[in-house]
């Protein structure tokens, strides 16, 4: 099976386990925040929780590899009809986008987890956000010099897969981030993978991904699963 084959069925797979896991949610909103689901239909993304606000984006429930979109659902507001509205952490350039979305278009349940990205110190952490216990800390390579991993928080796991390729190590999650290189594989997606060089971790050697030791990115497949929120911090 080809790495591109089984990054689509084990994405797949995930989303609709996430699309299983909020069906009780449907009918219900979210008892916390962050809260991450999939939409329901194709979303119409506003500048604010109102019907008549700006477009600025429009999201397919199905991405052009045939996924699930995931979502990432930050806080909730009343609009003006009453209505229930969910901001979004909006995915891909430009990083740090929001916006809002009807709360019937979307199935969510609130997060367990999150990671966290210290560029500086190039440590990786998932902490439980229920009571912010450290469930895992490991050491990182990050992007190089004019290739950095970009700052910013709400980021998250879009999907996930096993490569076929060693470079990617054992395991890799996509992030909604965004690196500076354009020309990189899959438009400069920022991605927390296993690698074929231990050695390097610690450095700043990356065009922008976070590199971790397969035994860490193997734990990542249970602690973070789609829709686990990122904050890349200095």
């Amino acid at each position: 099976m080809t790495r591109t084959l089984r990054r689509t069925v084990l994405c797949v797979a995930g989303a609709l386990a996430v699309s299983q896991s909020v069906g009780a949610y449907a009918t219900a909103p979210p008892s916390s925040f962050p809260a991450a689901g999939v939409p329901l239909h194709a979303l119409v993304v506003r500048s604010a929780p109102d019907a008549s606000a700006l477009v600025v984006r429009r999201m397919r429930r199905f991405r052009d590899d045939l996924q699930l979109q995931i979502v990432l659902a930050l806080s909730e507001r009343r609009g003006n009809d009453g209505a229930r509205w969910y901001r979004l952490s909006l995915p891909g350039r430009t990083n740090g986008q929001r916006g809002w979305v009807a709360g019937d278009a979307l199935d969510v349940q609130p997060v367990q987890n999150r990671i966290v990205v210290h560029r500086a110190s190039r440590l990786l952490e998932v902490r439980r956000i229920a009571d912010g216990a450290v469930l895992l800390r490991a050491r990182v390579a990050v992007g190089r010099r004019g290739a950095e991993t970009p700052l910013g928080r709400d980021f998250y796991v879009r999907s996930a897969f096993v490569p076929s390729d060693p470079f990617f190590g054992t395991y890799a999650l996509e992030t909604s981030a965004a690196s500076r290189l354009t020309e990189w594989p899959d438009h400069g997606i920022v991605g927390i993978h296993g690698t074929d060089r231990p050695d390097l971790l610690g450095q700043a050697v990356s065009h922008g991904c976070i590199r971790v030791s397969n035994a860490v990115a193997d734990r990542l497949e249970k602690l973070a699963p789609l829709g686990t929120p990122i904050d890349i911090v200095r």
